[in-house]
């Protein structure tokens, strides 16, 4: 007898590095799951490549409700993320989140998995936490789901390992050099995310913070140094670095209070086991030679 056909596993923004992260982690665990990547469009090289590596590639859009629910029709499950870029920032993040939200209840979908940020349940002020949360919270009201909520990407640091002109690296954020933060790289919330996705019962409760390593921002140039083989230094820049995105200014006043994400290290492992510290993500970046 032959057995029915697998419900393929649907990622909504397949293109950026959180879906293709977990279109990725799909694939390593399981060659033979189904993966509907929904993307905006989908000839463009990004949309190419996924078909290349053996997505089902399906147009939809977050600003298309009919668009979303042909996405979503006849899936085993949804991988989603949200992002404030745009003219309406947070607003928007809130409205484009709902109406996935809504997608996917109105298709039935059977778990869905939404890629938030470590934090969002506790009452930040930032307003692209409490956009996630707002989701968060819709998500709730509609679909079993699993939140999932990565801390600092480590790939936030990627622009600033390039040395100076001197032969130094210098990383410079709006805060103290010597405050622990939280941190995880994006391939591993995509392994994060693909593990839930395949086993939904596999962590107690309906959320999840992730992190791989907790440094003060000291040590990650430490760290970036000793493991690039360069000089390398932390320096704190005024706030006023920032002009007027009281958004961010916000978020880097919530880090520098020293208890921002609250990831339980030993959880995030129970999750992925082989989870990424600095030194091993460290590893993975090209050396870049200095400036001319």
């Amino acid at each position: 007898m032959t057995s029915a056909p697998r419900l393929p596993i649907a990622v909504i923004g397949a293109t950026g590095q959180q879906g293709r992260s977990v279109i990725d982690a799909l694939h390593d665990a399981d060659a033979d799951v189904p993966v509907r990547a929904l993307v905006r469009d989908p000839g463009s090289s990004a949309a190419r490549a996924l078909r290349a590596a053996g997505a089902d590639v399906v147009r939809a859009d977050q600003e298309d409700s009919r668009s979303l629910a042909d996405g979503l029709a006849g899936v085993a499950s949804l991988f989603y993320m949200t992002t404030f870029e745009g003219p309406e920032g947070p607003a928007g993040e809130v409205r484009r989140g709902h109406a996935v939200a809504d997608a996917a209840a109105r298709a039935n979908v059977p778990h869905v998995v939404y890629s938030s940020v470590g934090g969002a349940e506790r009452k930040t002020g930032i307003p692209h936490f409490e956009s996630k949360f707002a989701v968060e919270q819709r998500l709730d009201a509609l679909v079993p789901a699993t939140i999932l909520r990565p801390t600092f990407f480590m790939e936030n640091l990627a622009a600033q390992l390039t040395p100076d002109q001197d032969g130094e690296i210098v990383i410079r954020m709006p805060m103290p050099g010597d405050v622990p933060m939280q941190m995880i790289a994006v391939r591993d919330i995509g392994r994060a995310a693909a593990r839930l996705l395949l086993e939904p019962s596999t962590i107690d409760g309906r959320a999840i913070e992730v992190a791989g390593d907790e440094l003060t921002l000291d040590v990650v140039a430490a760290q970036a140094g000793e493991t690039l083989g360069v000089p390398a230094r932390f320096e704190t820049i005024p706030l006023e670095y920032l002009g007027d995105d009281e958004d961010l200014k916000a978020m880097f006043r919530w880090f520098a209070g020293g208890s921002s994400y609250q990831a339980d290290l030993a959880r995030s492992r129970s999750l992925v086991a082989d989870v990424s510290d600095l030194r091993s993500w460290l590893a993975t970046q090209r050396r870049h030679e200095p400036a001319k």
